[in-house]
């Protein structure tokens, strides 16, 4: 039957792939869209969550790309951006998350006018009001953000030196994001380098909507250290469970997989949890993550995520426990905040066993 939802929800949890644009409260979008004159599909919270799931869930690319039209809309000035990232932070403490990075473009916030440095800092300011208000409520959670480009926009450097200067000011890490197809890695190149002169992390969306020269370019010519999905480096496992030599670089230097289940199904990897390349990776040793991608449009949570996989391949407490550890590993913080991330894991998940016995 595999671990109840409402004992996910209790097991301390690391978020390393979730979109700050992909996770807004239908009502957010509602008042906010109302605020600038924004036309919505519907003004009722809990039918624009069903058509933010059902558009995204139609196998049709443009109605998918869609949803985030009207998920940035509403997040053009430092309030509204403010607000969603506080709210970003309160709805991951509530479902049992300990850290989390939310990643986003800021590119694509200044149609009112703000610069890329104000809405960077309206994004801080939000992540620490969260943070704040999760803390006064018992459940302590550090959030910090990742600064995305995007992969199909004219490449510069700029996103990479902005995320350079917040290094230390809520910054964590630096993504590419965006059509992967046609659009490969090593465009970036200059960023990619800039970034790993100045000891700086970075992951790459990679291994999602194309197969392992994507992958293979992300590590091997850009340097990524984690991987944003990477599902499809499944592609170089043969059904012996033999190594590729891509496959076997990967998981021997334990680059990390940030896998989203669900988001993966609505983009068409598979057709149930149950046939996800998730059990495979993991019995075969990878540093696999769990993640939600976009929780609005996949209308899921962390704990629903890993109470799916928990069903889909019989997993125990103690093997969502090396999921948790597995991303602590690899969070985008200092070493001795990732040892103190695993110790919570540990000592949450010791407590419910405790409790379950």
């Amino acid at each position: 039957m595999g671990v109840p939802i409402e004992v996910c929800r209790a097991l301390p949890k690391v978020a390393l792939h979730d979109h700050l644009d992909g996770g807004l409260r239908p009502a957010t979008i509602v008042e906010e869209a109302a605020a600038v004159g924004h036309v919505l599909p519907t003004t009722d919270p809990v039918a624009l969550g069903d058509w933010f799931y059902a558009a995204a869930d139609s196998g049709s690319l443009v109605r998918y790309l869609e949803t985030f039209d009207h998920t940035i809309a509403v997040m053009q000035t430092a309030a509204q951006l403010r607000r969603v990232a506080r709210e970003f932070v309160e709805d991951q403490a509530a479902d049992g998350v300990v850290y989390a990075e939310a990643r986003w473009a800021p590119e694509q916030h200044l149609a009112s006018g703000l610069t890329l440095r104000e809405a960077i800092e309206a994004v801080r300011d939000g992540l620490a009001e969260g943070m704040a208000a999760a803390e006064a409520e018992g459940r302590p959670i550090i959030a910090r953000q990742i600064l995305t480009a995007m992969r199909h926009a004219t490449p510069t450097t700029t996103i990479a030196e902005l995320a350079l200067k917040y290094r230390h000011d809520s910054v964590c890490g630096y993504d590419i994001a965006g059509a992967e197809d046609g659009f490969p890695p090593s465009r970036f190149i200059d960023s990619f380098t800039l970034l790993r002169r100045n000891n700086f992390e970075f992951t790459i969306h990679a291994g999602e909507a194309f197969g392992l020269p994507s992958i293979w370019e992300a590590v091997q010519v850009c340097g990524a250290s984690r991987l944003g999905h990477g599902v499809r480096l499944i592609g170089d496992i043969a059904p012996d469970g033999s190594l590729g030599e891509l496959a076997s670089y990967i998981r021997d230097r334990r680059i990390a997989l940030e896998l989203c289940p669900s988001s993966n199904l609505q983009t068409g990897i598979c057709s149930r949890i149950a046939d996800h390349p998730f059990g495979r990776l993991a019995r075969l040793g990878f540093r696999v993550t769990v993640n939600c991608d976009n929780r609005l449009m996949s209308r899921t949570t962390m704990s629903r995520e890993f109470a799916l996989l928990s069903e889909a391949f019989g997993y125990d407490l103690d093997d969502l426990r090396r999921f948790s550890v597995n991303a602590a590993k690899s969070a985008f913080v200092r070493l001795p905040e990732r040892i103190a991330l695993i110790g919570r894991i540990n000592a949450g998940v010791d407590a419910l066993q405790q409790t379950r016995s």
